[in-house]
């Protein structure tokens, strides 16, 4: 997305929006743009658009990235435990407990930056389609207005995954009067996040080496095959339907296959690969002053790789991986464990120093005693020198195809189609764990199977605690990883206390 990244550089000053989605360009000077006087032309579209897109995942902060993003998100989830620094951070502990009250500042800082994200992309919406057809390519406009309604499809999606009703954002707010608005219902939002990708299903299937990372007609399919598969689970007067509507969704996902090299899409080796639906744009580059780098390996690594500590794989991740036993084609166990993670085998310990050039034994080794301690090796760079360097730029793969094809998988086997599923599950099994087809041929057998795959395919990717809502197994998850503190009440956020001191609609 070079492009848009660099007219983004002039324009990341000229809007700023806020939870309460007030106009900070209400003054008005003669030798100052403001929101009214801005959008001119094709140049000012596109930097508005840049702006829009600045806001996924909170990945405009340098280390807020993590901090914001992985504790609401994953920090719930079975397959991850807290590392040892995270426990010095009470407004992070409390979500892995669930203990957080409306007013924890992480969740606070998440909802504040989709409706961020939100007001970018309205104004866009509304904006763009007033610029004159003269000042304009008119193509170019309505791509420009579809991934507007991509994106706020998007930063829509993320909050009805975490709070139960959300406050349905489709103006472009410019006073105070516009604040107050009460929540949707569930199927309310549903419809709205669902007419949003439906109108970035127009958008081009791919771009040019310089806009590579924007919006395409894949992303929008990807994400509303999830839609419909969540929706038929949550509403099931309309399963069928639902489930229908997804598999039809993830048909119209072409020109994607999976990647061989499961750990390179993590790891910087291999951005934007065929597999890539989605993925979030980072670089080392600091041309004009831009910044689009983090430190999010060190959030991820653990202290003995140099890092800080914060996330851990959980025994429950561990054990998954070696259910099905040392079976794969290269007669280890399935394959996305070693690209996932690390620990103590003689895949690392065998004297090749896979390890960033470390020998495990050496590297795992305290007052004399080797001990075995997984930790993570998915979304770290793949060199021990760009793991030392102060920053990084791994892109953060968002949609895969491979879960398009284990989506419509469940989908087929929802709708008695088991037959058919089957060989999309094989194909995952095949392809990124080296594994041989999967044993069963039932219903249930196959649904288990799909949950076994979704565990072991995405850690980090933080589809877990969806998926287990999903399935209505929160609760005996939760259980049986022992995470004491959480009932079904928890299974949502509450609404952060400054969008209800904002608010007068809402009251809690």
């Amino acid at each position: 997305m070079k492009k848009l990244t660099t007219i983004f550089i002039v324009f990341c000053g000229l809007i700023f929006g806020t939870t309460a989605c007030d106009d900070f360009l209400s003054q008005e000077s003669p030798d100052q743009l403001t929101s009214d006087n801005f959008w001119r032309d094709q140049k000012d579209a596109e930097a508005g658009l840049a702006a829009a897109y600045s806001q996924l995942e909170y990945s405009i902060g340098t280390w807020g990235f993590a901090e914001v993003k992985w504790p609401v998100e994953a920090y719930r989830q079975d397959d991850v435990n807290l590392g040892n620094d995270a426990m010095n951070y009470p407004n992070w502990v409390e979500l892995s407990t669930f203990t957080n009250t409306n007013g924890n500042s992480q969740v606070s800082s998440y909802w504040v930056n989709n409706y961020r994200g939100i007001s970018f992309s309205n104004q866009v919406i509304e904006m763009v389609a007033e610029i004159p057809d003269e000042k304009i390519d008119t193509q170019i406009k309505k791509q420009i207005i579809n991934e507007a309604h991509f994106l706020r499809g998007y930063y829509h999606l993320k909050l009805i995954l975490n709070w139960e009703q959300i406050i349905i954002r489709d103006k472009y707010i410019i006073g105070q009067a516009g604040l107050d608005k009460a929540t949707s219902t569930r199927a309310e939002a549903w419809d709205f996040i669902t007419q949003e990708f439906k109108e970035a299903t127009k958008l081009p299937s791919k771009y040019d080496t310089d806009n590579v990372g924007r919006a395409t007609s894949g992303a929008a399919n990807a994400y509303l095959s999830f839609v419909y598969l969540t929706r038929a689970y949550e509403e099931s007067e309309n399963k069928t339907e639902f489930l229908q509507k997804s598999i039809e969704a993830a048909n119209a996902v072409q020109g994607y296959s999976l990647e061989e090299d499961f750990s390179s899409m993590f790891n910087s080796t291999n951005k934007n690969c065929d597999e890539s639906i989605f993925e979030l744009q980072f670089s080392m580059s600091s041309a004009n002053g831009a910044n689009y780098h983090t430190q999010f390996h060190y959030w991820i690594a653990s202290s003995e790789l140099g890092g800080w500590d914060e996330i851990v794989p959980s025994d429950l991740l561990f054990d998954a991986y070696k259910e099905e036993g040392k079976i794969a084609s290269t007669n280890r166990y399935d394959e996305r464990m070693y690209q996932t993670l690390f620990f103590r085998d003689d895949y690392y310990n065998d004297g090749s120093n896979r390890i960033f050039g470390y020998d495990y034994d050496d590297l795992f080794t305290k007052d004399g005693v080797v001990y075995n301690r997984p930790v993570f090796k998915k979304m770290l760079p793949a060199t021990k020198e760009k793991m030392d360097q102060e920053y990084d730029a791994t892109n953060i793969p968002l949609m895969r195809y491979a879960n398009v094809l284990l989506i419509k998988a469940e989908a087929l086997n929802e709708l008695n189609r088991t037959e058919e599923a089957i060989p999309l599950i094989n194909q995952v099994r095949s392809v990124h764990g080296k594994m041989p087809p999967m044993i069963g041929t039932s219903q249930a057998e196959v649904r288990t199977q799909i949950e076994h795959e979704r565990l072991i395919e995405f850690p980090l990717e933080n589809w877990r605690w969806y998926d287990l809502r999903r399935w209505g197994k929160l609760e005996s998850s939760m259980i049986k990883a022992n995470r004491t503190g959480y009932d079904n009440s928890k299974s949502f956020y509450p609404i952060p206390l400054i969008e209800i001191n904002a608010n007068s609609k809402i009251s809690k």
